[in-house]
């Protein structure tokens, strides 16, 4: 870059990618990543993906791994209390819930692994309050930014990073993808993207309003190299996710099938892009906790197994981990509307051909509440050091801002 030119002087300059021209604020947030790639000349040196799913709501770790042999189990819960004799079995003590037969299919195949009784120091059971201390990675509020949007910060910094490194699916920007630098574009579903970077018309015009090509080594030749990168590799990726047919058959009108389907195009067909953020609700489950929480237990399961089954096809079942994680676990007893109430610890859930299968941790102990909740043993931050540093390389020493013990969870 010219002497001109800093970032902080592009970031002062918000959507502006020309002088004098405003473009659409998509374009101008990914081609801040562009600038510092081009000045680095750098590209990321592996290719896997880590696709981090939330549960929004709480989910209740309880009827997910139930610990059915647990007499106290029973008598908290003698209506949302799932049989033993209906429960998959895991281990001594354990199984999963009835309706995740395509989980329980990839538990037996040794690549599942479930991390018991996990939490936090000082337990929220605020929705929004705890979501921020797992999307921040922050019990403390030492960071108001996310823990992805801060390893995507490092790899910026080393020049490992695009405009499609990260991808969220959802509604709204999750704390987890926000950065101080790093641009990480989100969407309600990909055909968002056709909508943005539009017909071949309309991006000429996004390309043309740049004016003519600058001198080489000012501060607008840069801006304009950059914003021609972003929108080469939305084009790109736009035409590839046209092209590219789904291998399996996702469940229909199913949030997590329609996710799951839509990670698939994205894994398939952008090589760039390192993780994928989606999110779901529905878990909040105070009333009708059965049928609701047994609906959602299927439509994740059956989809979870199609999309491996679907990365199996296409030679990139090696490459991805999924890992699932929620707000917090729901309250050991049951309430009176037939459903379960905010608790505290919950398990979380790596998935992957490279995940070292089994459980992690003791069974919840249900005679050792804490104000009628599960006590946290392993700190969520432990979960998300193993993911960082071995599965995607970064250092989480630096993202988490300290050291967490990992538990060697990848092989």
């Amino acid at each position: 870059m010219g002497s001109d030119f800093s970032r902080r002087d592009l970031f002062k300059k918000g959507g502006v990618l020309a002088v004098g021209m405003m473009t659409p604020p998509w374009l101008a947030s990914v081609a801040k990543a562009d600038l510092l790639k081009a000045a680095s000349g750098k590209s990321a040196d592996s290719d896997t993906v880590l696709i981090v799913c939330q549960f929004s709501g709480g989910n209740d770790g309880l009827n997910t791994f139930v610990p059915h042999k647990d007499p106290e189990y029973y008598k908290n819960r003698k209506t949302v209390g799932i049989p033993a004799s209906e429960v998959l079995d895991m281990n001594d003590g354990l199984g999963m819930h009835p309706n995740m037969t395509g989980l329980h299919e990839l538990y037996k195949g040794g690549k599942v692994a479930v991390i018991q009784n996990v939490g936090y120091p000082n337990p929220n059971r605020s929705h929004f309050k705890s979501m921020d201390i797992w999307q921040s990675a922050s019990p403390d509020e030492a960071y108001n930014n996310g823990w992805i949007g801060r390893h995507f910060e490092r790899e910026m910094a080393a020049g490992d990073f695009t405009a499609i490194s990260g991808i969220g699916l959802s509604t709204e920007k999750p704390r987890a993808l926000m950065s101080d630098d790093a641009s990480i574009p989100c969407f309600a579903s990909l055909a968002d993207i056709q909508q943005m970077v539009g017909d071949a018309d309309s991006e000429k015009l996004l390309r043309q309003i740049q004016g003519r090509e600058a001198k080489s080594g000012t501060a607008t030749r840069t801006i304009q190299q950059a914003s021609n990168t972003a929108l080469d590799a939305m084009s790109a990726l736009k035409t590839k996710l046209s092209t590219y047919k789904a291998v399996g058959k996702y469940p229909e009108r199913d949030r997590f099938g329609t996710g799951f389907k839509q990670i698939a195009q994205l894994v398939a067909t952008s090589p760039q892009t390192r993780v994928i953020y989606f999110s779901t609700g529905g878990f909040d489950t105070h009333a009708r906790q059965a049928t609701n929480h047994g609906n959602l237990m299927k439509g994740f399961s059956d989809s979870v197994k199609v999309f491996m089954d679907e990365m199996e096809a296409i030679g990139k079942a090696d490459k991805v981990v999924i890992l699932v994680f929620s707000e917090f676990g729901r309250r050991v007893a049951e309430n009176g509307s037939a459903g379960t109430d905010h608790g505290k610890a919950g398990p979380m859930i790596l998935i992957g051909n490279k995940v070292k299968g089994g459980v992690y941790g003791p069974n919840p102990d249900l005679q050792d509440l804490h104000q009628g909740d599960l006590r946290w043993k392993t700190d969520f931050r432990q979960v998300y050091a193993t993911a960082l540093d071995d599965w995607l390389g970064s250092d989480s020493e630096v993202v988490l801002g300290g050291e967490f013990e990992k538990m060697g969870l990848i092989k």
